[in-house]
């Protein structure tokens, strides 16, 4: 019985380290916008150089990795952009979900989180629940490209990580967006 109880506590023991995060903060990795040279029409643009590394190790998750990051691709585009007070998407960025829902569906493995975001102004709960539709309004038009439903979440973190810190209309509309981040395997950005 002794040695039963001690056997249960080292798989427990095991399991809890097996579990427990090395690398910091998971929820604080880059978000990129890949989109460079944006025009306005096509949302702000970043002043971010293009596209930070995602943790790639070595493995089959590698290749698509590198595919989701390359800057020449409309998959390294990241963000959705939104008009005040809305959570349409926007034509222009049509074009980038259905991008994302054609990788999506031919990458099974994959799992995406959609964070809605918005600019400052409104309540906190006001924001929350803008936030949320923008995100699970990018969700509705990937599944209905192509990507599994099972394959995305939506959450919403409101006005809590804006992208830009000032109080003029570039910053509010650099923070109205939906960003989408990346996980399958041994890579992840959430």
């Amino acid at each position: 019985m002794r040695l039963t109880h001690s056997f249960i506590a080292a798989a427990l023991a095991l399991v809890v380290a097996a579990c427990s995060s090395t690398g910091g903060d998971q929820a604080a990795a880059p978000i990129v916008d890949g989109s460079a040279g944006a025009t306005a029409a096509a949302g702000p643009a970043t002043n971010s150089n293009a596209n930070a590394p995602i943790d790639v190790r070595p493995g089959p998750a590698a290749g698509a990795a590198t595919e989701l990051t390359d800057p020449k691709s409309v998959l390294s585009r990241r963000s959705v952009y939104f008009n005040f007070d809305e959570f349409t998407v926007r034509d222009e960025f049509r074009s980038v979900l259905q991008a994302h829902a054609t990788w999506l569906s031919s990458h099974r493995d994959a799992r995406m989180l959609i964070q809605g975001n918005t600019d400052e102004r409104g309540s906190r709960e006001y924001n929350i629940a803008l936030g949320q539709r923008r995100a699970e309004a990018m969700k509705r038009m990937l599944v209905l490209m192509g990507a599994g439903e099972s394959q995305i979440d939506a959450v919403s973190l409101g006005k809590e990580k804006p992208r830009r810190e000032g109080h003029e209309e570039a910053d509010w509309a650099e923070n109205r967006r939906g960003d989408i981040l990346y996980s399958f395997g041994a890579v992840k950005e959430f």
